[in-house]
């Protein structure tokens, strides 16, 4: 089972970045694993061979996930969906940044002379 993949050739990227984005992951984890068991007073052998046993345990099992068929069907669909996407150009892109960035500014100077107005009624008020 393990060494069968299934609808070999569909959703190959997104297996595949799925796939190295977990092994990095786990890598990591193993890394801080390892780090950690130096502090230890183990022995060498219990140091360096268990984060490569739980490295490969999970290597096995993203391999399994990723292969397993209804997880294999939604990366399947995923993809075709995301092919279907129409995707904006660099200038709708660059436009609708600015006219975020615009409104951000005008409603922070909307809001920071409202609050200086308020802070200065509030002052003269009370003193």
């Amino acid at each position: 089972m393990l060494s069968r993949i299934y609808k070999p050739g569909q959703a190959k990227h997104t297996r595949l970045t799925t796939g190295i984005t977990s092994a990095v992951i786990v890598g990591y984890g193993c890394w801080r694993l390892y780090q950690m068991l130096q502090a230890t007073d183990l022995s060498i052998w219990v140091i360096t061979m268990a984060p490569v046993i739980v490295f490969v345990a999970f290597g096995v099992l993203i391999y399994w996930l990723v292969n397993k068929p209804s997880v294999a069907d939604f990366m399947i669909a995923a993809e075709g969906e995301l092919k279907k996407v129409n995707w904006s150009t660099r200038h709708e892109v660059f436009v609708s940044t600015v006219v975020v960035i615009v409104v951000v500014l005008i409603l922070a100077a909307l809001l920071g002379s409202a609050d200086l107005a308020y802070q200065l009624f509030f002052s003269r008020l009370f003193s």
